[in-house]
C-alpha cells in the first residue's frame, strides 16, 4: 500500500482530498462481499469513507449508487465543517470509490456555508423535469452553534458535482401548517417564554416563528411515486417533526407542510415506502449519545401518523446499537428491500465515526431491526 494512505484518514482536510485526486488508480485496494457495521469501511483507495450524516441515491444514468455525507476531520474540531459534502460510488453498495468533494464550503466569510459553519445530513434527489441533482442540507451559521436551524440548498448537472450553492434559510415563512385551527393563527399575545414554552399551548412555537419561518435541523428528503418531494424534519426546537413539500423544481418549499409526532423530540428522521404505507425511523434527542430508536406508520405522506414500537431487538437495542438514524436505501432492483444507515458518532474524533448499515426486516406493520456482526444482500 502507498505510505500516503496511512496518513489521509488523520489529515482530514481538503488537502487530502486533493491529493487523492492527483493520486487515483484503478486498482481496488479493498474488496467487500459482506456489510460490517462498526467497523472501519474503507474506499477504493484504503481510506475510511468520510461520508457521516449521509444518504444514498440511485442514478438511472449511470447505474450506479452514489453516497454523499459530512465530511469529518479529526478531533472535536470534526463536529464542524472544514471541507464540505464528500461523494462516493458504487455498484454494489459494499465496495465505494471516491468521488472527491461534492460541495466545497466557502472561503468567504459571507457566504452561509463559510468554513466552520455547521453542515450536516446532506442529502440528494434527481429531478427529471429539470435534469439538475438537488442536495438539501440541515445548516447552522457560523459562531451561532445551533440558533440558525436552517436548510440549504445546491444543484448540480452530475451526480457528483460540482454543486452550486443556492440559498439557505428557514422553512415556509408566513405560512400556517395544515390543520392548525383558525383561532391559533394569530400573535403571541405575550412575550415568548423559552424556559416555559410548553406551557403555552401546542402551537406556540410556529406562532413565534411564523414570520421568519420554521426551524429545521436533523432532515432527511422522500420522492413519492407521483414525482412529488418532501423535506422531512425536526423543528419546533425538536419538539415536532415535519414534512413540507417541495416545489416541482425540488429547490423551495410551497408552503404546503403538516406537523406530526408533536411534543415527542424527535431527530434523525428516515422516511420510506412499503406497498401503500409511509414508513418513519427516527431518534430521541440525547445529544450525541445514543438512545432508543422510534418508528412511524402512516397511510398518507401527510398523515394522519401512527407511532410503533422501538424497531431495534436484542442487545443494545435501546441505543439503537450505539448508532442514530441517517437515511433508509431502498436496495434496487430488490422488492421491498431497504438498508437502515445509521452512524456511530466520535465527536472528540469526528473522523473516526463508524456506519450501521441492517436490513430491515417487518413483523406485520412494525419495521425490525436485528443487529448483525456481517450480513449480505446476496444472502436469503
Amino acid at each position: 500500500m502507498n505510505p500516503l494512505y496511512k496518513t489521509l484518514p488523520l489529515m482530514g482536510t481538503l488537502l487530502a482530498s486533493t491529493i487523492l485526486a492527483n493520486n487515483k488508480s484503478n486498482i481496488d485496494i479493498n474488496h467487500y462481499n459482506t456489510f460490517i457495521p462498526k467497523e472501519i469501511w474503507k474506499d477504493n483507495h484504503g481510506v475510511h469513507i468520510n461520508a457521516h450524516g449521509g444518504g444514498v441515491i440511485f442514478d438511472p444514468k449511470t447505474e450506479q449508487y452514489y453516497w454523499f455525507g459530512e465530511h469529518k476531520i479529526a478531533g472535536d474540531a470534526g463536529n464542524k465543517a472544514h471541507v464540505g459534502v464528500h461523494c462516493y460510488s458504487s455498484k454494489d453498495l459494499c465496495n465505494w470509490k471516491d468521488e472527491g468533494i461534492a460541495l466545497p464550503v466557502s472561503d468567504d466569510p459571507e457566504s452561509p456555508i463559510t468554513k466552520e459553519c455547521i453542515l450536516e445530513r446532506p442529502k440528494v434527489i434527481y429531478n427529471p423535469v429539470t435534469d439538475k441533482y438537488v442536495m438539501w442540507f440541515h445548516l447552522e451559521r457560523k459562531g451561532r452553534g445551533y440558533l440558525s436551524a436552517h436548510s440549504g440548498v445546491a444543484i448540480a448537472d452530475k451526480v457528483t458535482g460540482p454543486y452550486q450553492f443556492l440559498h439557505a434559510g428557514r422553512i415556509n415563512p408566513g405560512k400556517w401548517p395544515i390543520g392548525m385551527p383558525e383561532d391559533q393563527k394569530k400573535p403571541l399575545d405575550k412575550p415568548f417564554d423559552d424556559k416555559n414554552h410548553y406551557n403555552q399551548g401546542e402551537y406556540t412555537l410556529i406562532r413565534r416563528d411564523f414570520e421568519g419561518g420554521q426551524m429545521a435541523r436533523d432532515m432527511t428528503l422522500f420522492i413519492d411515486q407521483d414525482g412529488k418531494a418532501y423535506h422531512i424534519y425536526s423543528s419546533e426546537e425538536n419538539n415536532t417533526t415535519h414534512i413540507a413539500e417541495l416545489t416541482p423544481d425540488f429547490t423551495a418549499h410551497t408552503g404546503k407542510y403538516v406537523r406530526i409526532f408533536h411534543n415527542r423530540l424527535m431527530e434523525a428522521p428516515t422516511l420510506f415506502k412499503k406497498g401503500d404505507q409511509y414508513y418513519f425511523i427516527g431518534s430521541g434527542c440525547t445529544g450525541w449519545a445514543p438512545n432508543a430508536a422510534r418508528s412511524g406508520i402512516a397511510s398518507h405522506i401527510l398523515g394522519p401518523w401512527k407511532e410503533l414500537a422501538n424497531p431495534c431487538q436484542g442487545n443494545d437495542a435501546n441505543i439503537t446499537f450505539g448508532g442514530q438514524s441517517t437515511y433508509v436505501l431502498p436496495v434496487e432492483g430488490k422488492k421491498d428491500t431497504f438498508i437502515f444507515m445509521a452512524d456511530e458518532w466520535k465527536p472528540n474524533n469526528a473522523i473516526d465515526g463508524r456506519y450501521i448499515w441492517l436490513p430491515i426486516e417487518f413483523d406485520g406493520d412494525q419495521p425490525i431491526l436485528n443487529y448483525k456482526k456481517t450480513w449480505s444482500l446476496n444472502k436469503d
